[in-house]
């Protein structure tokens, strides 16, 4: 959930005019994130994560975007529930690439992408087709979009519980984006989801979840320039609704401050949700005791749906970033982004779920990018 919610772009600012025109030079991009997050008495998971990204105009009104990511995971597997002290070690590696073809008009443009990721239980495969179309004016660009992903999950060979299990899902965007003054852009998305097949954890004890998950998402954004700064401030609000019974608010905020050659980004960012209609509440373990003997009693007890999976819980987060580009020439640049990240049932406020440990976690990415 952090690393979609990281991956969410921004809203160009301003450049609305210009949004709907092939590219002319090309970019090659790489990236190396380093992810690690922890709980009280146990340092979880590790993440390191190369990326490169390419994008290359053909023949005029064409062009052609690849990605390629490697990740490496290390680390103690997620608990059963949080009053487990200790947990087994994991690690994964995950190779995911994607590609994406843009044909551009006068005033609009349709693309089409497939993407890839396989890693030791599950394999994933995508492809989709999105549209922008842009008013007279070039104030006013629609979009919309839909996708179909495949996915293949088996633990056989990893010691889960799924074995050739299988998972599709279907999504629809639509959307617009507006220029309100030569100062302020707004945008206004929503998202339909529709999947069937396995959302159970394989490698979680008292976990069954149901087979199918609808979704609805919506999302606010707006720019605003700041003239006598030379600064923009962006804003967004996410709401998130499925048929899990989860719901969720997300508030982010950030300051651009370009400075000469350099570019700072300070952004703060609030996620709250409700929990899942079949999640239960971990029973506290006795002193003394490893895990809670009386919350196996009671997750074995429950029939039909059930997870202790904290995901699913109620709590709130809150993420604080920085990030710093410098351009060190006409063609080339390179940037540093740290993120901190806080989860607990207190940042809820009231209705948070009960005997969750907190969650801290750092996220830092280095940058180079060049055109050509």
């Amino acid at each position: 959930m952090l690393a979609a919610t990281l991956l969410l772009p921004g809203l160009a600012a301003v450049t609305a005019t210009r949004a709907e025109e092939a590219p002319t030079e090309g970019v090659i991009a790489l990236k190396y994130g380093w992810y690690r997050d922890r709980q009280p008495g146990l340092r979880r998971v590790t993440v390191e994560s190369p990326h490169l990204y390419l994008l290359a105009p053909i023949a005029g009104q064409w062009s052609l975007e690849a990605t390629r990511v490697g990740d490496s995971l290390s680390g103690a597997t997620p608990r059963i529930h949080t009053f487990k002290s200790s947990a087994s070690v994991m690690a994964d590696h995950r190779d995911a690439s994607d590609v994406k073809v843009t044909r551009y008009f006068r005033r609009g443009a349709l693309a089409v992408g497939a993407a890839y990721s396989d890693e030791n239980d599950y394999l994933s495969r995508s492809v989709s087709v999105d549209g922008r179309w842009a008013s007279e004016d070039n104030n006013t660009t629609f979009n919309g979009g839909m996708a179909a992903t495949s996915d293949r999950i088996d633990t056989s060979t990893t010691g889960g519980n799924a074995f050739d299990e299988r998972k599709r899902v279907r999504e629809y965007i639509f959307g617009v984006t507006q220029v309100l003054t030569p100062d302020d852009v707004a945008q206004v998305q929503y998202t339909r989801s529709i999947g069937s097949g396995y959302y159970t954890d394989p490698y979680k004890d008292f976990d069954d979840r149901p087979r199918a998950r609808r979704s609805h998402i919506l999302l606010a954004r707006w720019n605003h320039h700041i003239e006598s700064r030379d600064a923009t401030v962006r804003a967004s609000w996410r709401w998130y609704s499925d048929s899990f019974g989860i719901r969720s608010h997300t508030l982010g905020a950030e300051w651009v401050q370009p400075a000469g050659a350099w570019t700072f980004k300070p952004a703060l960012r609030y996620y709250t949700q409700g929990a899942a209609w079949f999640y239960f509440d971990p029973v506290p373990a006795l002193p003394g005791q490893s895990e809670s003997l009386q919350t196996r009693l009671f997750g074995g007890s429950i029939s039909g749906y059930k997870s202790a999976d904290h995901r699913l819980a109620a709590y709130g987060a809150l993420t604080l970033s920085f990030k710093v580009a410098w351009a060190y020439s006409a063609q080339s640049s390179v940037d540093l982004k740290l993120e901190h990240y806080h989860q607990s049932t207190g940042l809820r406020g009231s209705g948070g779920s009960p005997g969750l440990d907190r969650m801290t976690a750092n996220f830092v990415q280095l940058g180079w990018a060049a055109k050509f």
